[in-house]
This record gives C-alpha cells, sequence and structure tokens, in this order.
C-alpha cells in the first residue's frame, strides 16, 4: 500500500510506442495520486444514500486516464490501490460500527484487490479489453473473499437506479459491473475509438449489445395469482446492539404493530423481519404462544425472524438465525436457516488475532451457518424465496430460491445496529437487484427500517420511514417462469471474463515482442 508521496516516479526516457495513448497534461505525477483517490470517492458517491449513478462512470473514467499517465507497472498498483481506497473506506464507512480494525483491514484488502488488477491489466491498445475484466474479476473475487465476501459498495448497487440496470437480469451484478466498467473505461479513451482501435470497438460494442439485449430478454411471467402482504416493522431507536434492548421490547412493538391490523380474508401473510426475538427455544415457548394467538385472531400464518439459542457437542454455544411461518393453529410449517453469516456480525474471522487488537469482539457470537435451501413454503402451497438480511446482497442466494420454484422474495431483516442510512439503502438497493436479476416482487421488512415492496423491474412502489411503527399492506403477483441469470448464475460470465483478460494479456505481450524484435531488426540493419 502507498501514499500520495511515495507515488512520484521519474518518467520514462523513451518516447511513447504508437500503441501507448499518452495522458493529458492535467494527470501529471504530482496530481495523479490525488485524482486516483478521488476517482474512487466518486465511485463511493454513486452508491445509496448519496446514489448518483452517473458518477460511476466518471470516476471509472478519470481513472483510466490516472492509468494511462502511469510510467510503471508499480505506479499502476499504487494507483489502483488508492481508486479502491477512495471507493471502499467511503462506501463502507458502515462497518466501523461494527468493528474498527475490521473496517480498515476489509477496505485496505479490497482497495488492494483494485491495486491488483491494475498490476496486471495489460497497457496500450488491449488495455480496452484487459482493464474492465480485470477490475470487475476482482470485484467478483470481493463477493466470496475475504470473510465469505463483503458484497457491500459494489458497483452494481450503484448502477439501480440508471439505465444499466437491466443488464443484471442477464448475467446478474456481475455482468452490470463489467458493463459499467467498460463503459467508464470507454469514456476515457475516446481517440482510440475515433482511430477505430478494433480492441477499443470490440469493447464498446460488446458493452451496448449487452444493454440492448437486457432490454428484451426474459423477465418471467405472472401465474394469475396474487398474494396479500402485511410487512410488519415494530419501530424503535437506530444504533442499537442485542446488549442495549431486551428482546422482548422488540417482540412486544412488532406484537403492537401486528395487533393494529384488521383481520382480512384476502390477507394471505403477515411477514415480521429479522431477530424480532431471541429464545432458547421457540417452539412452545410463551413467545410462540403470542404469535399464535395473533395468527389465529387473523387467520393467516404470520412468518416470524428468530435467534434460538444452540449447544454444539464440545459445550459451546452458538446461536442460529432463522424464518420460520407459524400458522393458526401454532404448527411451524416451514424453517429457514440463514447460510450466509455476517463478518464481525454474526461471527468473528481470524477471531484469535482480533481478539488482540479489540476487546469489543468479545461480544459477537458465532452463528451457526444453515445449510437449507433458501426459501419458505406457506400452507397454501406458495414458495417464497427467503434471503436473510445480509444475504440479499449475494445474487446467489435468492437465484437458488427462485430456480427451486419460488414465486416471490421475502428479505427480513435487521439494520437497527447501524445509525444513518448507508446499509439501509444499500440494502434496499440489493433488494432492487434481486428483483431485477429473477424477475420477482422483493418484500423487505425490518424493525426500523426500511421496510419496502420492490417490483420485478426494480421499482420500490412503497417504504417504510425509518424508526417508526408501520405496517404495509400490499397485493403482490406471483410469478413463475427464469430470467436468463436464474438459469445461468454467474459461472458462464466469470469465465468469459477469464477468457477475455487472459486474450488481451497475451496479446499484448506478442504485441511488445513483435515491437521489439521489428526495432532490433532495424538496428542491425541501420548498422550494416
Amino acid at each position: 500500500m502507498s501514499t500520495p508521496t511515495d507515488d512520484v516516479e521519474a518518467a520514462p526516457e523513451s518516447a511513447p510506442s504508437d500503441d501507448t495513448v499518452v495522458a493529458p497534461p492535467l494527470v501529471d505525477r504530482i496530481a495523479a495520486p490525488a485524482l486516483a483517490l478521488g476517482s474512487g470517492a466518486l465511485v463511493a458517491l454513486s452508491l445509496p444514500p448519496w446514489g448518483f449513478w452517473p458518477l460511476a462512470l466518471v470516476g471509472i473514467a478519470l481513472f483510466g486516464l490516472v492509468l494511462d499517465g502511469c510510467a510503471t507497472a508499480k505506479q499502476r498498483r499504487r494507483r489502483g490501490w488508492l481508486f479502491g481506497a477512495g471507493w471502499m473506506y467511503l462506501g463502507m464507512g458502515w462497518m466501523v460500527q461494527l468493528t474498527l480494525p475490521g473496517y480498515l483491514a476489509a477496505a485496505a484488502i479490497f482497495a488492494a484487490l483494485h491495486g491488483l488488477a491494475a498490476w496486471v491489466a495489460p497497457t496500450g491498445r488491449w488495455a480496452s479489453i484487459g482493464r474492465p475484466a480485470a477490475h470487475t474479476l476482482v470485484e467478483a473475487l470481493r463477493f466470496s473473499f475475504p470473510f465469505g465476501g463483503v458484497p457491500l459498495a459494489s458497483l452494481g448497487i450503484s448502477q439501480v437506479s440508471g439505465p444499466l440496470a437491466t443488464v443484471a437480469r442477464v448475467g446478474g451484478v456481475i455482468l452490470l459491473s463489467w458493463v459499467t466498467f467498460q463503459i467508464g473505461f470507454a469514456a476515457s479513451r475516446p481517440d482510440l475509438l475515433r482511430r477505430r482501435s478494433p480492441q477499443a470497438l470490440a469493447g464498446a460494442v460488446a458493452a451496448v449489445a449487452v444493454v440492448l439485449v437486457s432490454f428484451v430478454a426474459p423477465t418471467g411471467s405472472p401465474t394469475g395469482e396474487t398474494l396479500r402482504v402485511a410487512a410488519v416493522q415494530g419501530g424503535g431507536e437506530q444504533g442499537t446492539r442485542a446488549l442495549d434492548v431486551p428482546s422482548i421490547e422488540v417482540t412486544q412493538r412488532h406484537l403492537e404493530a401486528t395487533a393494529t391490523i384488521e383481520p382480512d380474508p384476502e390477507l394471505d401473510l403477515v411477514f415480521w423481519p429479522e431477530n424480532t426475538m431471541d429464545v432458547i427455544r421457540f417452539e412452545g415457548s410463551e413467545i410462540a404462544a403470542l404469535v399464535t394467538a395473533e395468527a389465529a385472531r387473523l387467520d393467516v400464518p404470520i412468518s416470524v425472524g428468530l435467534t434460538e439459542d444452540v449447544v454444539l457437542d464440545d459445550g459451546s454455544r452458538r446461536f442460529t438465525n432463522a424464518q420460520v411461518i407459524v400458522t393458526p393453529d401454532g404448527e411451524i410449517t416451514s424453517r429457514y436457516d440463514k447460510v450466509r453469516r455476517v463478518p464481525f456480525g454474526e461471527y468473528v474471522p481470524l477471531r484469535g488475532v482480533i481478539e488482540k487488537l479489540s476487546s469489543a469482539v468479545d461480544q459477537i457470537g458465532d452463528a451457526v451457518a444453515g445449510t437449507t435451501p433458501a426459501y419458505l413454503d406457506l400452507p397454501g402451497g406458495e414458495r417464497l424465496a427467503t434471503v436473510i438480511s445480509w444475504e440479499v446482497f449475494f445474487g446467489g442466494r435468492a437465484r437458488e430460491g427462485v430456480a427451486l420454484g419460488a414465486q416471490a422474495i421475502l428479505n427480513p431483516t435487521n439494520g437497527a445496529s447501524y445509525t444513518g442510512t448507508i446499509v439501509q439503502t444499500q440494502q434496499v438497493a440489493s433488494s432492487r437487484l434481486r428483483a431485477i436479476e429473477t424477475g420477482r416482487w422483493v418484500v423487505q421488512a425490518a424493525p426500523t427500517g426500511f421496510t419496502a415492496f420492490v417490483s420485478p423491474d426494480g421499482d420500490v412502489v412503497e417504504r417504510s420511514s425509518q424508526r417508526e411503527q408501520t405496517v404495509i399492506v400490499r397485493d403482490i403477483e406471483l410469478r413463475s417462469g427464469n430470467t436468463w441469470y436464474v438459469s445461468l448464475g454467474d459461472r458462464p460470465f466469470i469465465a468469459a471474463l477469464l477468457i477475455a483478460f487472459a486474450a488481451a494479456v497475451s496479446m499484448s505481450i506478442k504485441r511488445r515482442s513483435s515491437s521489439s524484435a521489428s526495432e532490433t531488426e532495424s538496428e542491425l540493419v541501420a548498422e550494416g
């Protein structure tokens, strides 16, 4: 990692070849590090809650200019890290509220991935192909490494309100990220397009083609049936932890909100958020009896989020984070346990190391990861893909449920631990992406906000305010059929990016070798 002061290096001694794009005077050796940091900050500002999507393209274009002004691979690596740092430290600021050491480490690691991409991507004309592929691939890596992936502040989230969002139904957030990088980097090299560089034209044409195809790609279709859902938000203050507020208070707020719902023969489901109760064992408990009483009064099932204590074989205590369906007669007919856990929230990676840096991690327990498919079945036969909180940031979780026949998506969540709106607004944006990717309605419920209904085309049709106690009741369309993303997933697009990147690097090396050989031959002829 570097600082702007140690990023100043000597300019290249030799004149640039015809294959090199010379940076404008603005991008000089002194300004470039600051511009790299600023370009990353522009990408961060394209994210919710700031959310002006064109800034991502501007930031990437500016970063492309910075890279074109680099004299060495070492400079590209350093300025790539600065680009990533400007993006990640701002876009992931929410993580400070979990753990400052974890935030500093995670953002630095993710910034280093973009430093790596800038370092290994080819230069010259083949950068038009290799550079967008490299930066998209490290974003794909970030969705799974380290700590199981931290996909907040992703480029795809930044584009959900823009015209590129429909790309998600073709190839998910990875293809959407590539299109954004491809367009942004192309904007930094308009001279190559004017000179009709085959590489630049191929990249631009491919990106435009993907966008055009996404407008007519399958979106699923209505089944002709609807589901009336009452999404419950109990209300309360934000910035609170489980240790600060007795769990029974959270449960009571949601019981109070549910009590405001009038019996309705058209109502099909009452939907509570994640973590609305903390029990040793839910089934047969007093809280279960209270929930059952409300289900019986309304004569509909209630989906509730709960944590239960678990004692492992070695005697250690853990917990599970689950969403269950409770029927009017008190039966639990369906259950889904959260598979993807929040690093530093529901478990502590490298606990032995982190404990030496911060005693606060002692307050974080370790959840047991679930193993079942991501859906809940209602007594009436409807299947609802279920992604609990953090899982909505991972396209594969919702995709799994929909691929197994889910007709809509539930996202029970709990953002009460975070002040501000970074996490909450990025989560709504992720729910919008999941809706577009799958062609399904998404219903999000949170104890203190945001609770929202999102249509299959990604529009937020209704959303609560923060901290308020409210119930939102809406009819949602049950849908069937698969989008291309549901059918294909991420792997084909990752493979295509790997091939494109490898080809660009290979051709760039061959071109340099050929140029060197030609220069040597010319020198020998001149000497002769």
